[in-house]
């Protein structure tokens, strides 16, 4: 009775090896049919991130590159006709021709120029196209308020100002951008956003001053390191030292 139970029961083992044989073959992780064994994915490398801040490699302003402007409708068209440079004063805040003193930002042109480096454009900045467009949006902002004169506490009760002091003058661009949804001292700057000179933007702030580096032009009310010495908000050169100031940038840029 033992040997055919024996010659049974081998027999049987030999069907079942035979017969999932096939299931293993059709699978690609060498893991029987009806498994739940998962094949692990090749990693897959990140995307490198370019942490060094832009800045400019020439203290001079001047640009003579192609210069484009965004529309209200979004079209990028080229800019052919830049106002003369005694139009920006009158129109921003400087006495007019009848006298009356300008007290109210005027609409810029959203300007843009190839490249990542901001460049500077009768006094206005011209965005650079390569940037986030936040840092855009924070470029044409301070546009907006440039030549206006500075008013110490201007820009701090609200963003509308007929003028502006310093860090009221970095508030008012970083709103533009969607980056400050409360205007901000000197002192605030020192805690704002994340450590150290973002890519794009740095902010630098102290118990007594506050002013922006921007893809390479610095918005700054003090003309310090700026061979025009005109004092209120505008894009200057940067400047050669910053030592004495606590330097944030905001998330990502």
């Amino acid at each position: 009775m033992r040997v055919p139970t024996l010659s049974t029961f081998l027999g049987s083992l030999t069907i079942t090896a035979i017969a999932a044989t096939p299931a293993m073959a059709t699978t690609t992780g060498g893991a029987a049919a009806g498994s739940t064994t998962t094949a692990t994915p090749a990693p897959t490398s990140a995307p490198a991130i370019r942490l060094t801040p832009i800045t400019s490699k020439s203290r001079k302003l001047s640009y003579k590159g192609p210069i484009y402007q965004r529309t209200a409708t979004g079209e990028v068209i080229p800019y052919a006709t830049p106002a003369p440079a005694g139009q920006l004063t009158n129109a921003t805040g400087g006495s007019t021709a009848s006298g009356t003193t300008a007290t109210t930002a005027d609409t810029k042109p959203q300007l843009l120029v190839p490249g990542s480096l901001a460049r500077y454009v009768n006094g206005l900045a011209a965005a650079p196209m390569s940037a986030p467009e936040a840092v855009q949006k924070v470029i044409w902002a301070g546009n907006e308020i440039i030549g206006l004169p500075y008013i110490y506490g201007g820009g701090h009760a609200s963003f509308e100002s007929p003028g502006y002091d310093c860090s009221g003058t970095v508030s008012y661009a970083l709103h533009g951008g969607s980056l400050l949804t409360t205007p901000m001292d000197s002192s605030e700057f020192m805690k704002w956003g994340s450590h150290g000179a973002g890519r794009w933007i740095a902010v630098f702030g102290n118990s007594g001053h506050a002013y922006m580096d921007v893809a390479g032009l610095r918005l700054d009310t003090s003309a310090a390191d700026d061979p025009s010495n005109q004092q209120g908000p505008r894009w200057r050169p940067l400047r050669t030292e910053n030592a004495g100031y606590t330097v944030r940038h905001p998330l990502g840029l």
